[in-house]
């Protein structure tokens, strides 16, 4: 067999749906990491210097804050050897490798495994569909306050005495408590908020990091199907070869 043969039939045996699979949630999860932590952190320096100026009002924020923040580095090396476990079962279980290799029997200890993915894939899915939702929260409050800031500026409004009387509550979302000082802000300040590089950053970080929390349930999907896929195509296959007659 030449080279180029050989290339050709080691390609066939790579799992593709897996790859691509593994490809986008490490991106997902990167994206999600990289942006939240960075996000989070510009959060701090907005509420610190807008709206609680006494720390004593936002010091368990922080501290929640600073807690997520480690969490993410853990999800991001968790995911990081995860994804290149689920590739590696995905080379070693695909059919194109079966057919690159001949014919073999599944043990139940490899169906037991593969289900085993199954399942942890499944869970992490649901835990991720529950991380999109929470990180779509940021996302939801940055966009009033900037839709607010866009009404401030609208020609409507502008140069009127009903600019001062459009406010900001950051208090109503329950992040800081309500005795906080200012906890409110108003027409001008608030539209000066919107122009600072904190706010447009984090706001913008916010929803990539939700993107990226996305994209991570749907390649977590696809693992899922996939590994479900090759789990029933193993019990299948070794059902059949188990009621063929001796020499067949």
């Amino acid at each position: 067999m030449g080279c180029f043969e050989c290339c050709i039939k080691c390609l066939g045996g790579v799992p593709y749906a897996s790859l691509v699979a593994t490809i986008l949630c490490f991106s997902g999860v990167a994206l999600f990491c990289g942006c939240g932590h960075v996000a989070l952190a510009g959060t701090v320096a907005i509420l610190e210097q807008h709206f609680s100026t006494n720390t004593s009002d936002h010091a368990l924020l922080s501290e929640v804050i600073q807690l997520m923040q480690y969490v993410i580095y853990g999800i991001a090396s968790f995911f990081f050897l995860y994804g290149i476990i689920l590739l590696a079962e995905g080379f070693y279980t695909t059919s194109a490798v079966k057919e690159l290799h001949g014919e073999f029997k599944t043990t139940a200890c490899g169906r037991c495994i593969s289900g085993m993915f199954v399942f942890l894939t499944y869970v992490l899915g649901v835990a991720w569909l529950g991380v999109f939702g929470f990180s779509a929260v940021p996302v939801f409050m940055f966009y009033n306050i900037w839709s607010t800031c866009e009404v401030i500026k609208s020609p409507q409004t502008n140069g009127t005495a009903g600019v001062e009387q459009i406010c900001v509550d950051i208090r109503q979302y329950g992040i800081i408590p309500w005795n906080a000082f200012p906890g409110k802000i108003c027409g001008s300040a608030l539209e000066n908020i919107c122009n600072t590089n904190e706010f447009y950053m984090s706001y913008h970080l916010f929803i990539v990091a939700c993107a990226g929390a996305g994209a991570t349930v749907i390649a977590l999907v696809i693992q899922m199907i996939l590994k479900d896929h090759t789990s029933s195509y193993n019990l299948t296959n070794s059902t059949a070869n188990s009621v063929l007659p001796h020499g067949l």
